[in-house]
């Protein structure tokens, strides 16, 4: 499972900001500590699906130490992993459907953060690059 560590800073209007430490381009804010979480999920999603755009390396989350986090869905993590296993195996999209015996426009859903997928696609395409998924499950915060 994925969670990025935030900072939540009070602004001088009376919202909080939030930034990502690990992904210092993804900024929001919040009325609340509440509020700010929420904003803070799609502005992570948003940033690391700019990344996978822009063909860099989507980094690890740093260990929280204290902070509150954001955690990625468990697809979303699934794509993270798949997308980073991808690059590190110096592949591209067109590689992937080509070993999957998939159409182009299916690995794109299949990368995109904001497309639906099912995790056993996901499962498929990450053993074509030989890796696996593993799922853990933590205390809820």
């Amino acid at each position: 499972m994925l969670i990025y560590p935030v900072e939540l800073t009070p602004d001088d209007n009376g919202t909080l900001l939030v930034t990502f430490p690990d992904v210092p381009e993804a900024i929001t804010f919040g009325e609340d500590e509440t509020e700010a979480l929420l904003m803070a999920e799609d502005a992570l999603l948003v940033m690391l699906s700019a990344y996978m755009d822009d063909r860099q390396p989507i980094p690890a989350p740093s260990p929280l130490n204290g902070r509150p986090g954001v955690a990625l869905k468990v697809v979303a993590a699934g794509k993270v992993a798949l997308y980073n296993a991808l690059l590190a195996a110096g592949k591209r999209k067109a590689d992937l459907a080509r070993m999957l015996n998939l159409a182009p426009t299916l690995v794109d859903r299949l990368l995109s953060l904001h497309h639906k997928s099912r995790i056993e696609q996901i499962e498929t395409a990450l053993a074509v690059l030989g890796k696996r998924l593993v799922v853990g499950v933590r205390e809820a915060a």
